[in-house]
């Protein structure tokens, strides 16, 4: 049962209450709208100079870590092509939208640092550790790069690849693409899914 004069006070609480809501919703738009706006922000895309070369990418250690395949030189009859940790990112906006649909959107980036690993005790390169006898990772010793873009390279199946250096940083601040025989051609003849070595990353793999 209402008294009289409840309608009104029962009015000025619902109204109360909407306020309220209203106000936590600003407020939680206020503080989480930099995350929303990150992930729809096109500013995740690579940045290119003038002259078309692609300028490499900041804080990419903080982005989503795919795996690291090894091809260390004592497994490779001590002339392995990348005698490194490859230490495999995604931007994390990129992997959101590949999370969501399978796909590997248009601007994409997968940047691959190299990592040393530490002197060898075993002629097969590997050595002894507290945790037992393997291959630890040590200095990091370069930067290559691909990228999605299907206007700028159609004729390498959608993908670019850039070589900033294979040294101990600082690594060249931006880099023009590979010639298609020099990266693209390994990934279009080998890689498993739309010219990514997928089967290496078991986190592209896992829902």
């Amino acid at each position: 049962m209402i008294l009289p004069g409840g309608i009104g006070k029962v009015k000025k609480r619902s109204t109360f209450a909407l306020s309220a809501f209203a106000a936590v919703v600003a407020l939680a738009s206020t503080q989480f709208g930099g995350v929303a706006k990150a992930e729809v922000d096109p500013d995740w895309k690579p940045k290119w100079t003038d002259d078309g070369k692609l300028v490499l990418p900041t804080g990419y250690r903080e982005w989503v870590y795919l795996g690291s395949p090894l091809t260390p030189n004592g497994l490779n009859g001590g002339a392995a092509g990348f005698p490194e940790y490859h230490n495999v990112y995604m931007h994390p906006a990129a992997f959101k939208i590949y999370k969501e649909t399978g796909e590997f959107p248009e601007g994409t980036i997968l940047l691959k640092e190299l990592q040393l690993t530490h002197e060898a005790q075993e002629e097969d390169g590997s050595r002894s550790e507290v945790s037992g006898r393997g291959y630890f990772p040590a200095a990091f010793n370069g930067i290559d790069i691909s990228v999605k873009d299907s206007k700028k390279f159609a004729d390498s199946q959608n993908w670019g690849y850039f070589n900033f250096g294979h040294h101990a940083p600082p690594y060249a601040e931006s880099a023009g693409a590979a010639p298609t025989e020099s990266c693209a051609q390994c990934h279009i003849d080998n890689a498993q899914k739309d010219m990514v070595f997928t089967k290496f990353y078991t986190i592209l793999n896992t829902k």
